[in-house]
């Protein structure tokens, strides 16, 4: 479905609350396609935003748990599973928590939590709070995203654009300017220090803090993360052929590994963590028959090759799916 106008400065904000971000999606716009706005968008913001940008966008969002009525629609209905599944102790939880974070990091956790519990943002939470700065500002900008996904894909569900709120286009200002420049300066001397020392994060032989192929699957029916899918990772093993179009007997598959999508559409890791990835043939495959019993695909399967030449680079290969139709494209 294309966009029946030119995207807005003011639609952008609604979607991400970075004005360097909204101002480059607007001039891109209009897209003929929600995969192409997609694609735009996460060029934009991981090539185009830099760091005051990200912080921007995330002094945009209301801590989880906030329930002022100055919070917009969007924000409240990403938030409605974790607020209806939270204690009175579980909340109080949240509160300190976000408090603990904010005073660490200098900016408000973020997370993706539509379809996300109480007690799952604040295990999260915890879990991420022991990350170096420069971690977590990566993986923030990785959740901010994923909103940012969503969002457009709400977007572009509608027929016209709705006019913004005051309370959605509000840009909140943060409490401390100085404790945040001071903190910004410590993730831009972590990522010195980080390229200095090549420190690895996740195993004692790789660099990368993620596996080199990744995927998430969108419901754009839904304009939601599609949990539930199960998700197959396969590399071509027969050196003797390569998977062609006039070679449909695909014997030559090994797998590496299988996950599930969580309640972010996230799968679990599909293959081990790293520096550089063997180059050939690869499969991504998507059980959809289980996830939508009467949608036309039973599964899907997107066969991509890795040049030699790009065995250091990060491979996302998303799958945005409906009942009837469906796109990908490589992200980063």
């Amino acid at each position: 479905m294309a966009t029946l106008r030119p995207l807005t400065v003011e639609d952008v904000l609604r979607v991400n609350g970075s004005r360097r971000f909204a101002a480059a999606l607007a001039a891109a716009s209009p897209f003929d396609s929600l995969a192409d706005a997609l694609l735009a968008a996460r060029r934009i913001w991981l090539n185009e935003v830099d760091v005051t940008g990200w912080l921007e966008a995330f002094a945009a969002h209301p801590s989880i748990g906030t329930t002022s009525s100055s919070v917009s629609k969007w924000s409240k209905e990403e938030q409605s599973a974790a607020l209806s599944t939270a204690t009175d102790s579980t909340a109080q939880e949240l509160s300190e928590w976000n408090a603990k974070y904010r005073e660490k990091f200098g900016f408000v956790f973020m997370i993706c939590a539509s379809g996300r519990t109480a007690p799952e943002v604040l295990a999260e939470l915890k879990r991420r709070y022991a990350n170096r700065p420069i971690v977590e500002l990566e993986a923030a900008a990785e959740e901010e995203l994923k909103i940012s996904e969503l969002r457009l894909t709400k977007l572009f569900s509608a027929e016209t654009a709705a006019p913004p709120t005051s309370g959605e286009n509000h840009i909140s200002q943060p409490d401390k300017a100085a404790d945040r420049m001071r903190i910004i300066g410590a993730h831009l001397g972590a990522l010195s220090q980080l390229s200095a020392n090549k420190a690895p994060e996740i195993t004692g032989s790789s660099n990368r803090t993620r596996p080199p192929i990744t995927t998430h699957v969108l419901d754009t029916a839904l304009g939601s993360p599609a949990a539930g899918i199960e998700v197959h990772l396969e590399m071509w093993k027969d050196v003797s052929s390569t998977p062609a179009f006039d070679n449909k007997e695909f014997k030559g598959w090994t797998t590496l590994g299988t996950s599930v999508t969580n309640n972010d559409g996230r799968s679990g890791q599909l293959m081990d963590i790293v520096d550089n990835v063997a180059p050939g043939f690869y499969r991504i495959s998507f059980n959809t028959s289980k996830y939508a019993p009467s949608g036309f695909f039973p599964y899907v399967s997107i066969i991509f090759e890795i040049k030699r030449s790009q065995t250091t680079e990060h491979f996302h290969v998303p799958l945005l799916h409906s009942p009837f139709s469906f796109t990908t494209y490589r992200g980063s």
